[in-house]
């Protein structure tokens, strides 16, 4: 879009939300704001919260501990849920109070986007809680198997340092390795199929994100213009028809063919009625790598640059990897046992989770919490996740990023959780409570792969007298910095 189209409309987005600002803030006046007040003035809160987002969310818990602040976020407010006591029991509250469901498809604009049946019946996201969970002890030498493959053709090994784009090059090979667990050989290393998701994915966020600062009825014209959702389900149905059909022949014919180990049969098996179809099939394996594919690069992204920063942290991952392999091989027990690995990407969880506000609810109901805070129907909400994640009672020296936290408490005596994986009032990078990430434990296996790779086969640090990346935010998301870059080269013999 030009220049003469994109500012009027701007200027026109941003009027109408200031007005929905102003006209839904006498129903929550007495929760405290986050930046001006007042009818006129809090209104530029909004435009400064694109923007600003994370420092306006750090002043509003360090003045407001434990409690509950309001901030304007696009075309609403959203109360910030503040401190592990509060999270607690947010995260208990039952759906038909506090529904995620229905602030999921808001924050997504799942009818314009991805799909109202998506959202009304999503049978995928059992597949990922169990059959993908379950499966992962056999998936992980497929996983290896495509990391490796993937490293070699996206950053082939070399004895002089290369300057590689850090969220673009490993984007591919996340997006890679999880279609070799969702779709398989040869599909997963589909160069087109492979952009296809990578480019649908940038476009459902950037949809979601425009349209959520319209008014409703506004949002059906917008979203015929500007999304390109359904162009992108054309074109996966072209690489995905073949592949369903195929297997369709071979599950009627009276050869025994040993089942494929991936989403797509899973989601074959339990699919009914129109479910069945190519297009639903279609577009349920690009919801599922949208799902996968944006958060795991986002904080493989995180993990490296702090990598790259770090050198001390090098070598004792390496011998932790090499030890452990040499006994166990690449397999889902030697995984596990890599409690510096998981402690290092968790410990960059923590300091970068992929929002600064998590876990969003809509109150379908009244509600009051134990506090006395009354939250009227209609509300949105959210975890302000920092607050949790640099509390000094959970975390010392919480500022301060130190690699093997986790794995130093573990191993002195700490009888908490603290596996990536593990969802707690103070660890919130994969959500809490009955609706945390259920994909989690498949992107940890993902995750500690790749960085397993990255640190056993490539010398990585910084450009010289370089610093790490900042991060970019956009309202309340937390990205990090796609132009950002580091050095490689092949690992030399220690």
């Amino acid at each position: 879009m030009s220049p003469i189209v994109i500012w009027p409309l701007t200027c026109t987005i941003l009027c109408l939300v200031l007005f929905v600002l102003y006209r839904r803030m006498n129903h929550l006046k007495h929760i405290p704001t986050i930046g001006p007040e007042g009818p006129v003035l809090s209104n530029f809160g909004a435009i400064r919260f694109l923007f600003d987002a994370n420092n306006m969310l750090r002043r509003g818990f360090s003045k407001h501990q434990d409690t509950i602040f309001k901030v304007p976020d696009l075309s609403q407010w959203v109360l910030a849920i503040s401190g592990t006591k509060l999270v607690e029991e947010f995260r208990k509250v039952p759906e038909d109070i506090l529904s995620s469901k229905i602030a999921t498809d808001e924050i997504l604009q799942i009818q314009y986007t991805l799909g109202d049946r998506i959202s009304d019946n999503p049978y995928h996201i059992p597949i990922v809680r169990s059959q993908l969970t379950r499966n992962l002890g056999k998936l992980v030498p497929e996983l290896q198997n495509e990391v490796v493959v993937a490293f070699n053709e996206t950053m082939p090994l070399d004895s002089e340092r290369k300057e590689i784009r850090v969220v673009d090059s490993f984007m591919q090979i996340v997006c890679r390795a999880s279609n070799r667990a969702f779709v398989g050989l040869p599909l997963c290393r589909n160069q087109d199929f492979v952009d296809l998701n990578v480019k649908f994915t940038v476009d459902v966020m950037t949809a979601a994100t425009i349209l959520r600062m319209l008014p409703h009825f506004m949002r059906p014209l917008v979203a015929k213009v500007l999304t390109n959702v359904q162009s992108r389900i054309r074109h996966g149905i072209k690489h995905l028809r073949p592949v369903i059909e195929q297997r369709r022949l071979h599950n009627q014919s009276d050869k025994k063919e040993v089942e494929s180990l991936d989403m797509l049969s899973w989601l074959m098996s339990e699919a009914q009625g129109d479910e069945l179809s190519v297009d639903s099939l279609t577009r349920r394996i690009l919801t599922v790598n949208f799902a996968a594919i944006h958060t795991s690069t986002m904080t493989f992204a995180h993990a490296v640059y702090y990598l790259a920063e770090n050198q001390p942290y090098m070598q004792p991952l390496r011998e932790e990897i090499r030890n452990i392999v040499q006994l166990e091989g690449w397999t889902k027990e030697a995984l596990d046992k890599m409690d510096k690995v998981d402690s290092f990407i968790r410990e960059s969880q923590r300091m970068h989770a992929l929002g600064c506000l998590l876990m969003y609810r809509q109150a379908v109901k009244d509600y009051t919490f134990s506090d006395g805070t009354f939250i009227p129907r209609g509300t949105t909400l959210a975890v302000a996740v920092d607050a949790s994640h640099f509390e000094d009672e959970s975390y010392d020296n919480a500022n301060e990023f130190k690699g093997f936290r986790f794995s130093d408490m573990k191993s002195e005596g700490d009888s908490r959780k603290l596996g990536m994986v593990s969802a707690q009032p103070e660890f919130l990078a994969f959500g809490y409570g009955r609706h945390a990430c259920p994909g989690r434990f498949f992107a940890a296996v993902e995750l500690k792969l790749m960085l397993a790779h990255l640190v056993m086969f490539y010398d990585i640090k910084l450009k010289n007298g370089a610093t790490r990346p900042s991060d970019i935010y956009i309202a309340s998301t937390r990205i990090p910095n796609p132009k950002g870059c580091v050095l490689l080269r092949q690992r030399k013999n220690d």
